[in-house]
Order: structure tokens, then C-alpha cells, then sequence
């Protein structure tokens, strides 16, 4: 087994051509043509994840957060980043991201939200024109209160607290979400007809909105999670008989914690 064909695998769902202009997904360390005799799939790249892939005699780490995001000046060891990069490099593990292609895709990281929260007749929020997209929007098998829906939403994604706007008047019969960083889609969420819309990283002021709307921000790890049984089963099906990890140490590798 090679790198490219790894690669292929993932790329086939989620085409590279889909990935944002700003984004870094794809192989970031390694070549192409490299020997893989085990994959570790993670969320982060993180020294520990490299730590973990060597451990488990892996050779490749497949996440959904790219390694290098920004261009990297220098690289000594003294970040996160460049310790990672370091090791591996030294320990022949290639690294690869699929990023934003898998945002984009319909049965991707929306998609698997989109799942959990047993939306029906879901569509993208927010379309290319391609049958691809930001975001997922979709109605619930029946409406509830705006506080049941909250309820049912953090017991769904298995959540102790989450950050909400002020609750609609109106029952919540219609949802949209998107994994990550979803801001930028509030506006797309009103004119879907939503009700409530479940994002991460939600500033202060877009909480300020009109109409009988509500945001609702579970944390960016929280509502992308996801895409890491995603990727495992993608390449589990493909290549049944090939050594795949899912990374044990998930919720370790998230530098975000509620104490």
C-alpha cells in the first residue's frame, strides 16, 4: 500500500478541488509513493498523535485539521507545529488532512451533525452550485420548544453546557448546522427557515439578532468530531484487511477544556 493510495481513497469522497482557497488539506509530509503499513486517524496533528501513530507501528496520520496551516518560517521544536513536523519527519510517518473537502461534501461533517440530530429532508445550507456546500439544514421528526431542543441537542452530541442566543418564542421544527467555525453562515441559517442554528466558535456580537431565531455554539471540537469515524470507515471499507487505527486519545489531543 502507498500513500497516493490512501489518498485516493479519502479523495474520492471528498475531492481535493472542494477544500477552500485559504485551506491546506491534502499531504502536507511524505510523498506520494511512500510504503503505508498502518494508518492512525485523528482530529489533530499534534507530537502526541505522532507519538501514538509510532507506538502503533502506523506510518501514515490521516486528520481532519491540517499539520501546516500557516507558512512555517522556521522549524524548532518550539511549538506544537514544528515539534510535530519534527517528529514526523524523523519517524517516516506521512502526514495527511482532509479539511474543508470534508465540510463540504453532503455526508461530511454537517452531514454526520445533520445525523445525530436525526434531521429529515436536509439539504445544503449553503451550496456551490455543485451538489457541495457549507452547512446542512433540516427539519426534526417533530417540533419542540426551544428549550427542549437545546435539551435534546446537548444530549445528542453528549454535552454538559453550551453557549445559546436568547430562546425563540416559536417551536423549533427546522435546524441548520455546520461543523467548525460557522459565523459566517448565520445569515444563510435565517433564510433557510430555521429556527436554531448549531455551530461552533460564535463570537459575542453575532449573538445579537433579530427575529424569532436562536444560535446555538456546541464547540468547535464537539461538531466536528465526527468526521474521524468518517475517515476510519472510508478507508476500513476500502482496504478491509489493512492495519487502521482510530487515535484512543481523542478528547486528550483538544487543547479546549470546561473545568
Amino acid at each position: 500500500m502507498k500513500v497516493k493510495d490512501i489518498a485516493a481513497c479519502i479523495e474520492e469522497f471528498a475531492p481535493l478541488s472542494l477544500q477552500e482557497e485559504w485551506d491546506n488539506s491534502g499531504l502536507s509530509i511524505g510523498s506520494p509513493e511512500d510504503e503505508v503499513h498502518g494508518v492512525l486517524v485523528g482530529f489533530d496533528c499534534t507530537p502526541e498523535l505522532i507519538d501514538e501513530a509510532v507506538e502503533k507501528g502506523a506510518d501514515m496520520v490521516i486528520t481532519h485539521h491540517p499539520l501546516i496551516f500557516r507558512g512555517l518560517k522556521k522549524i524548532d521544536g518550539n511549538d506544537p507545529v514544528t515539534r510535530a513536523v519534527m517528529k514526523a519527519i524523523k519517524s517516516g510517518v506521512a502526514v495527511y488532512a482532509a479539511h474543508t473537502n470534508a465540510d463540504k461534501v453532503p455526508d461530511g461533517v454537517s452531514g454526520a451533525m445533520a445525523a445525530r440530530l436525526g434531521l429529515t429532508g436536509t439539504s445544503i445550507l449553503d451550496e456551490d452550485g455543485e451538489g457541495t456546500g457549507l452547512g446542512i439544514v433540516g427539519d426534526l421528526p417533530e417540533a419542540l420548544p426551544a428549550e427542549e431542543a437545546v435539551e435534546m441537542v446537548k444530549e445528542r452530541f453528549g454535552l454538559e453546557y453550551a453557549r445559546c442566543s436568547l430562546p425563540c418564542s416559536s417551536p423549533v421544527s427546522r435546524v441548520a448546522v455546520c461543523g467548525g467555525s460557522g459565523s459566517s453562515l448565520i445569515g444563510a441559517a435565517v433564510r433557510s427557515g430555521a429556527q436554531l442554528y448549531v455551530t461552533g466558535d460564535v463570537s459575542y456580537h453575532n449573538y445579537f439578532i433579530d427575529g424569532d431565531f436562536m444560535i446555538m455554539d456546541i464547540g468547535h471540537f464537539e461538531s466536528e468530531i465526527d468526521v474521524v469515524d468518517i475517515l476510519f470507515s472510508l478507508i476500513r471499507k476500502k482496504f478491509p484487511n489493512f492495519a487502521i487505527f482510530r487515535s484512543s486519545r481523542l478528547r486528550e489531543n483538544c487543547p479546549v477544556r470546561c473545568i
